[in-house]
């Protein structure tokens, strides 16, 4: 790992490109997905109102044409259709701090108020404040997903504690934050990217979270960190390494536990419904945002 990355987790590559496809929503969906982990960022929006032709743009660090191709491939198989190359182009170096600044506005999702380290105004009085570095490029609750997760905490917040969360795929680490700070418990955030822990861990310190959240490196439930069962287990991935996992979440979940899982569209819940019902867990509540659906399952 380098030293700059060291010395700023949140410090943004030179060597940025825009990825870009043009195509129909449906397409649209299955690219977000399928690139989620490759790009800093993702936007997608229609080219023309009521047209059904959306543009997507993906933020890359570097042209990354094998990895493109290799995920364009795999795409093409799963969804038995063919994808058009995505145009790429390098960008001209900007100050990205203020591009986020710019688009990252404060946002409300239960309870939680996440707002960027630009921001003046004080949080709302009774609400839980989550401050996300304004620099970085991903994790800052704004995709549905996350939303999604923040508001199913926030929902069994009302309803009971938990004194031993697992935050499996932390990413920035916000949903970890989010569930230190409701609980005040001891609480273990795992992501396969050294570079999202490094994030995960310089977010644990802007929220003085530090000493609630042990932030570790692992694949998965693997991961040597990963031990005993957890009372409640938060999983923001994909809907094919969930349906994966489902097995290692039933093995490491508390009697009474409960799961939330997102990262999945709306129209992939029964497939990943189906692979925990066969582990016992049973449905208690979802979260639809647009296209994509947060699940709360109990065991």
């Amino acid at each position: 790992m380098s030293s700059a990355i060291q010395q700023n987790p949140f410090a943004q590559s030179p060597d940025l490109h825009e990825v870009e496809f043009i195509l129909p929503r449906a397409e649209a969906d299955y690219v977000m997905v399928a690139f989620e982990d490759l790009a800093l960022a993702i936007n997608c929006f229609e080219v023309e109102e009521d047209s059904g032709i959306w543009r997507v743009t993906l933020l890359v660090d570097g042209p990354q044409t094998d990895a493109i191709a290799h995920q364009i491939q795999a795409m093409q198989s799963v969804y038995g259709r063919a994808f058009d190359a995505p145009s790429v182009r390098k960008l001209e170096p900007r100050d990205w701090v203020s591009e986020v600044q710019k688009t990252f506005k404060p946002m409300r999702c239960g309870r939680f108020y996440v707002y960027g380290s630009h921001v003046e105004n004080l949080p709302p009085l009774g609400s839980i404040p989550i401050l996300m570095n304004a620099g970085a490029a991903f994790g800052t609750g704004e995709h549905e997903t996350t939303s999604g997760c923040l508001q199913a905490i926030d929902w069994l917040g009302k309803r009971r504690d938990f004194l031993r969360p697992l935050d499996m795929g932390c990413g920035s680490g916000i949903l970890a934050i989010g569930a230190a700070k409701l609980w005040r418990a001891p609480t273990l955030a795992v992501d396969i990217d050294a570079v999202s822990v490094d994030v995960a861990r310089a977010n644990m310190r802007l929220n003085r979270v530090e000493s609630l959240v042990q932030c570790e490196v692992g694949a998965g439930y693997g991961a040597p960190s990963v031990q005993g069962k957890y009372d409640l287990i938060i999983a923001n991935i994909l809907a094919r390494p969930l349906v994966a996992m489902s097995r290692d979440v039933k093995r490491h979940l508390a009697q009474n536990g409960v799961v939330i899982l997102s990262g999945l569209l709306v129209r992939q819940e029964p497939l990943v419904l189906w692979a925990h019902r066969m582990q016992g867990l049973r449905l208690v509540k979802r979260i639809r945002q647009g296209h994509w659906s947060a699940l709360v399952l109990g065991s």
